[in-house]
């Protein structure tokens, strides 16, 4: 049986601040992930775009298999208010990349369960 695990992100949507050493929400999701060998780690994090302000306090949960190779497959959606919210999401979340999992050594297929909120017109978090 493959591991369900989840993965905690906070990802901005809007428009980066103007300080030179701001880090990309992306770069900042990377940095706070669960990282280890029992866990896919993202590598590479893409904000999804064009959320509308009316998905503002809305949530989707997404699941899918990081395969070995640490591409996302298999998406299903497991909640959403709506088929056009959930579209955005998976097509932002497929094309993340990550260090697969491992065990003893070898990378393996791991199921990840996703949830994420629209916290506002310009951010997303999941958690």
């Amino acid at each position: 049986m493959k591991a369900v695990n989840k993965l905690a992100v906070v990802i901005g949507l809007g428009a980066l601040t103007a300080f030179a050493h701001a880090k990309t929400p992306e770069e900042a999701y990377m940095e706070t992930t669960q990282k280890g060998p029992g866990v896919p780690v993202p590598v590479a994090v893409v904000s999804p775009t064009n959320v509308s302000s009316e998905y503002a306090g809305a949530s989707v949960k997404l699941k899918f298999t990081v395969d070995t190779n640490g591409k996302p497959t298999n998406f299903a959606v497991v909640s959403s208010p709506d088929a056009a919210l959930a579209g955005v999401i998976a097509d932002a979340v497929a094309k993340w990349r990550f260090t697969p999992a491992q065990k003893n050594g070898a990378p393996v297929a791991t199921k990840v369960v996703l949830p994420v909120h629209i916290s506002g017109p310009d951010s997303l978090a999941a958690n």
